[in-house]
């Protein structure tokens, strides 16, 4: 007994429920306002995303035919290597440990139209990883990853048009890296573009006994 009027208590709301759905939906000017303001805010969220992809392509930086990408020394801290990345005029530190050090480099390359009017490539340096040949010592390591750059609020073109497989008539996203060569006390390595891949090339004896030693 209580279960049924409780039944028909809520299908008496249903019926007040649809009354007044019908009532609403049968008034035009509601019905248009609707429609414009629903509108409105769909722009306003395209808005923003195109706003929040603009923000993030402003992340990658032009690449200099005649310039390094950057410019990364070594100096050891007891177990740990402190890291600069030099990137034009502007210097970044890390903490970095292991044995070898690897860069990881995002590239956006144009095509179609956007190559034909010279839009240059552009790229921006992802992260910095170390590892140690040793599998005990890797294992509980902490400092093996440096992220050097992302995409803000999980913005990221260069991911979805890689992950989508997409270019979108225009972009080609491609991925860099220096494969893993050895950490050194007071190594300077440069690293270059070259048409076969990113390249890191000694610049100092300290970085060039390590390669000598490592090879």
């Amino acid at each position: 007994m209580q279960y049924g009027g409780l039944a028909w208590a809520t299908a008496l709301l249903a019926l007040l429920a649809a009354f007044v759905a019908l009532r609403i939906l049968f008034d035009r000017s509601w019905f248009l306002g609707w429609l414009r303001g629903t509108a409105g805010l769909v722009f306003v969220a395209l808005a923003m995303l195109i706003g929040l992809l603009a923000n993030d392509l402003r992340s990658y930086k032009p690449v200099a035919l005649d310039k390094p990408l950057a410019t990364l020394s070594f100096k050891a801290d007891g177990p740990f290597y402190r890291v600069s990345v030099l990137e034009g005029a502007k210097e970044r530190n890390f903490i970095l440990e292991g044995d070898l050090w690897q860069l990881d480099a995002r590239f956006f390359q144009w095509k179609g139209l956007a190559a034909l009017i010279g839009l240059q490539p552009g790229y921006r340096l992802e992260k910095l990883t170390g590892r140690y040949l040793s599998i005990e010592q890797q294992t509980v390591a902490q400092h093996t990853r440096v992220q050097l750059a992302e995409s803000p609020y999980g913005i990221d073109l260069w991911r979805w048009l890689r992950l989508g497989q997409r270019d979108l008539f225009m972009f080609d996203p491609q991925a860099r890296r220096v494969n893993f060569l050895p950490l050194a006390d007071e190594a300077v390595y440069r690293i270059n573009q070259t048409p076969a891949g990113l390249l890191a090339e000694p610049m100092n004896p300290a970085a060039k006994q390590a390669l000598k030693d490592w090879q």
